[in-house]
């Protein structure tokens, strides 16, 4: 019997077992899925649970059940590529014939001193909710500084508006504009927006140190009682201590087939490889696409694919809390009541039509 095993039951992790189980797994095949968490997390939600405006429960879904999926719940140390095995704390290694590690990204922060220590996160689950209990135990009046004009900050402070209009929220970011990539009517939108509900937007920030309750920008202190970092992330810690060939951003550099270019059982997928566009949710399950292709071409002795297209993507949505939204949906930009019900829509297909 091989051993597929899969790290990370994130949005890649997930595509594969929906696209193997029940019916498309080979007989002489089974799966082990390792995961700290059981359940999968949709981490495009997590600015709501870090806000208080979306419950727990709102943003898990179990993981599939079958005779041949096994569960392994715990953290991972590392991977021994010479022994095909996975390392794990306080339990046994766990044997692979083939791997595909999906573990996402962490929050990078750019050798700022302090941030690390003293910023929260909405970057995994767990750091949501300690995020969520820090920003609701605030007295009326506090301070939340949210470092990173990007689709995470934005989000995180329009949500924080509606749940806590009585804090004051303050956007840093370290462009002329927020969105700064996307098309002047979708920025000058959002920052319309933000004005109208009262988040300041400091444009042209330079975070150059945290502390307790400071940010310094610019090397100017802001008193904050709460700052959530949201600017920037690279891979996760496995990948990076993984003696394999990276990029510049430290992700892993890939065969077109999606695998190690020294090691045809080992795929990446997800925030941890190096590909054309820039990490997503939809990035990952299209790569997984292709991932399982491989794999049942692999398995049946075929000859793998030599090439795939390029995958494509649909577009970016963002919310403004629960009524407004913006995004692009095939280059076209969207601004209102009706970006925000198709984000709201494409998040109850992804839940209620899996498989």
């Amino acid at each position: 019997m091989k051993n597929l095993v899969i790290l990370g039951g994130g949005y890649g992790g997930m595509r594969i077992l929906e696209r193997l189980l029940p019916g498309h797994l080979p007989d002489e095949v089974s799966i082990t899925l390792i995961d700290r968490n059981p359940y999968h997390s949709l981490k495009t939600e997590f600015y709501g649970l870090a806000a208080g405006t979306i419950p727990d429960q709102h943003i898990r879904v179990g993981f599939p059940d079958h005779p041949r999926l096994e569960k392994v719940y715990g953290e991972i140390e590392s991977i021994d590529l010479e022994h095909k095995q996975v390392i794990l704390s306080n339990q046994e290694p766990v044997p692979y014939d083939d791997l595909v590690i999906g573990l996402g990204c962490e929050d990078k922060y750019h050798s700022v001193p302090g941030a690390d220590e003293f910023t929260y996160s909405i970057q995994t689950i767990d750091k949501s909710r300690r995020t969520y209990q820090a920003l609701n135990n605030l007295g009326s009046g506090g301070t939340v500084s949210i470092v990173g004009g990007g689709l995470s900050g934005i989000e995180l402070a329009s949500e924080l508006c509606e749940s806590r209009p009585d804090l004051k929220v303050k956007l840093f970011d370290r462009g002329p504009h927020i969105l700064s990539t996307f098309p002047v009517r979708l920025y000058t939108y959002v920052e319309s927006w933000f004005t109208k509900h009262g988040v300041e937007i400091v444009h042209h920030a330079n975070i150059t140190k945290v502390e307790e309750n400071i940010l310094y920008n610019n090397d100017q202190p802001t008193q904050s009682d709460v700052v959530v970092w949201t600017a920037g992330i690279r891979p996760n810690r496995i990948v990076r201590e993984m003696d394999i060939e990276k990029d510049k951003q430290g992700r892993a550099i890939l065969t077109p087939q999606h695998f190690l270019p020294t090691d045809d059982s080992v795929f990446v997928v997800g925030d941890c490889a190096s590909l054309p566009h820039a990490p997503s949710a939809q990035l990952a399950e299209g790569q997984a696409e292709q991932i399982v292709q491989v794999l049942q071409k692999k398995w049946a002795n075929q000859p793998l694919p030599e090439s795939f297209p390029l995958i494509k993507l649909k577009g970016t949505l963002g919310s403004l809390g629960k009524k407004q939204g913006f995004g692009l949906v095939a280059e076209r930009p969207i601004t209102g009541r009706v970006a925000r019900l198709l984000k709201s829509g494409i998040l109850w297909m992804y839940k209620n039509h899996r498989g």
